[in-house]
Order: C-alpha cells, then sequence, then structure tokens
C-alpha cells in the first residue's frame, strides 16, 4: 500500500476504506479503526502511543507476505508441512480470530443491520469456540499420531509396542473423523446471506463482511491442505512403517 505525502493528516476511516486491511494492522498496535472514524491517524496514533510510520512498515510487510503454493507444501516432507499448519493455528488464534471478535463485539450498527448483528454477537463466539476446540481436537490427535509415526521410523519404540501403536487408531480413522472448516461457517454465510450488503451500506459493516470472508476462504484452504496433502502424506508414512514393523517381525 503507497501513502501520500502527510497520509496521517487523514482521518482513520479514510484509511481503512482505502485498504481494509489497514484495519487489521490498526487492530495488531490495539486501535480499534471503528472508534475512531472522523480523528486523524496522527490524533490516534499520539493517543495510542503509536509511531505511524510503524503501522506502514507493519502494512508493507503484510502486503510482502507470501503464502507457500501447494506445489511446495508439496514437495516439502511431512513435518514441514505439520509445521506450516501449527503455524496458520496459531495466527488463526492470535491474530484472526480476536480481530473478527473485536468487531463483532465493538460495532455498533444502525438500525439495519441491529437485528444481525445481535445474532452475529450470539452466533460468532459459538463459532470460535467450536473452532478452537477443532484446533486442539487436530493437534493433539492428528499431530500427535504423524509425531508417533516418525518416532517409530526412527526406531525409537520396540517391535512389538510400534506395531500396536501402528493398529490403533490409524490415520485413516482420523481423516474420516476430520470436518471441514468451511461447514462451520455455514451459519455466518445463511445470516449474512453470503456477505451481500447494500452499496451504501456503512464502512464498518464492509470491513466485517470483508474479513469474516476473507476468514472463510483461509479456512477453505486450510482445509484443503489437510484433506489433500497431509492425509495422504501420512497414510503413506503410517503404511510404510508398517510394512518395515511386519517385516521385522517376519524375520525374528
Amino acid at each position: 500500500m503507497k501513502l501520500n505525502p502527510g497520509f496521517e493528516k487523514n482521518s482513520v476511516g479514510e484509511l481503512v476504506s482505502e485498504n481494509y486491511v489497514f484495519a487489521a494492522v490498526l487492530h495488531y498496535f490495539g486501535i480499534s479503526f471503528y472508534q475512531y472514524p472522523t480523528d486523524s491517524l496522527e490524533k490516534v496514533c499520539r493517543k495510542h502511543k503509536v509511531n505511524p510510520q510503524q503501522l506502514v512498515a507493519e502494512l508493507e510487510a503484510w502486503a510482502e507476505q507470501k503464502e507457500p503454493s501447494v506445489e511446495d507444501l508439496y514437495l516439502n516432507p511431512i513435518e514441514l508441512l505439520v509445521a506450516y499448519l501449527k503455524k496458520k493455528h496459531y495466527y488463526f488464534v492470535r491474530q484472526e480470530l480476536p480481530f473478527l471478535s473485536n468487531m463483532v463485539s465493538g460495532i455498533t450498527a444502525d438500525s439495519r443491520y441491529a437485528s444481525l448483528m445481535a445474532d452475529l454477537k450470539i452466533m460468532f463466539p459459538m463459532f470460535v469456540e467450536d473452532f478452537i476446540h477443532h484446533i486442539h481436537e487436530e493437534e493433539s490427535r492428528m499431530f500427535k499420531r504423524i509425531e508417533l509415526l516418525q518416532d517409530i521410523e526412527d526406531g525409537n519404540f520396540r517391535t512389538q509396542d510400534a506395531l500396536v501403536i501402528l493398529e490403533k487408531d490409524p490415520i485413516s480413522f482420523l481423516a474420516d473423523q476430520h470436518e471441514i472448516h468451511d461447514d462451520e461457517m455455514q451459519g455466518i454465510r445463511q445470516l449474512t446471506k453470503d456477505y451481500f450488503l447494500e452499496e451504501d451500506a456503512p464502512l464498518t459493516m464492509k470491513v466485517l463482511y470483508h474479513e469474516l470472508q476473507n476468514f472463510e476462504k483461509e479456512l477453505s484452504i486450510h482445509a484443503k491442505i489437510e484433506d489433500e496433502l497431509l492425509f495422504p502424506k501420512a497414510v503413506q508414512l503410517e503404511l510404510e512403517a508398517l510394512r518395515k514393523i511386519r517385516k521385522q517381525i517376519q524375520t525374528n
């Protein structure tokens, strides 16, 4: 994002309307954009003891961030794929969900959206709770299972113990239990009518809908990486470990 000289004299509302990402950057510095729609950025930064140039530097850093392609992830070993997915989980829980929750709980909607926002204030915290539970379940079961498979591959278990581990809770069973994140936002999609807004909708609602829709897209990509890359790699690792262990048993 290129800002004109003297940008700090612009109002927060003007800057956010030019680039919605600015709202997330402000949140990163502890500033809720919807509280200062007409205040200049300079005034808001002074109040929160933030250097405006820091905001710009952070905004530029966000703009330069590039996600690895599916091809890149496919070529990496499974432990790097798990590390990437854990990092995304951390980002969702520490950055994106708090930002969305802050907007949902803090935005005061005009009469056109008052009922919708009242419903969203009830629905979204439930979604967050379910989503965090899903992440914990995934990391404690699926990711832990992959770590065990790697330990077996490295010879850290006795043969018989390894066989017991391999035959309990196979990856294929865990994969069947995997929930698709996209479905978890179905209620929010229905409530917002697929994120539809009138042209004259308030900036706060436009930013909220944009960020909700963007989060849903990220979850969809994340789930696809798990389903199409992580699980097949894990199944392959498990089959190879089973083959080696059974061969050792037969040899002995």
